[in-house]
C-alpha cells in the first residue's frame, strides 16, 4: 500500500485548528475517490516527556502508487489540497512513501 502523510507542527490556536481539521478538512479528505483508510494521531509529546514541535500526523492509505495519482486528479483531492493551504500550509509536511513488511 501506498500512503500520504501530512505532518503538522504545532499551530498557533490548537482549538481553531481542531475545530477547522475535524469539522471541515477531515470530512472534505475522507470523500477522496480510492481513498482506502486514513488514521489520524494526535502527537502528545517527546519519549523523554517533553512537548513535540509536531501537533497531529494523518496517513491515507491507497492500493498503489497509480491509484493515489489518479487520485490526486479528482475535484475531491483539489478540494482537499485547497483547503489545507487555507488553514494549515505554513505548518504542514507533506510526504508518500510505501508500506514495508517486517521480516
Amino acid at each position: 500500500m501506498i500512503k500520504m502523510i501530512a505532518l503538522y507542527r504545532q499551530p498557533k490556536d490548537k482549538e481553531k485548528f481542531d475545530e477547522h481539521y475535524f469539522g471541515t478538512h477531515a470530512p472534505i479528505t475522507a470523500k477522496i475517490p480510492g481513498l482506502r483508510k486514513m488514521e489520524v494521531t494526535k502527537i502528545t509529546g517527546t519519549p523523554m516527556g517533553g512537548e513535540s514541535e509536531y501537533y497531529l500526523l494523518c496517513e491515507m492509505y491507497y492500493d498503489s502508487y497509480e491509484a493515489f495519482k489518479e487520485a490526486m486528479k479528482t475535484s475531491e483531492a483539489k478540494a482537499s489540497g485547497k483547503d489545507l493551504m487555507s488553514f494549515a500550509g505554513d505548518i504542514v509536511t507533506l510526504m508518500v512513501g510505501e508500506e514495508v513488511k517486517n521480516g
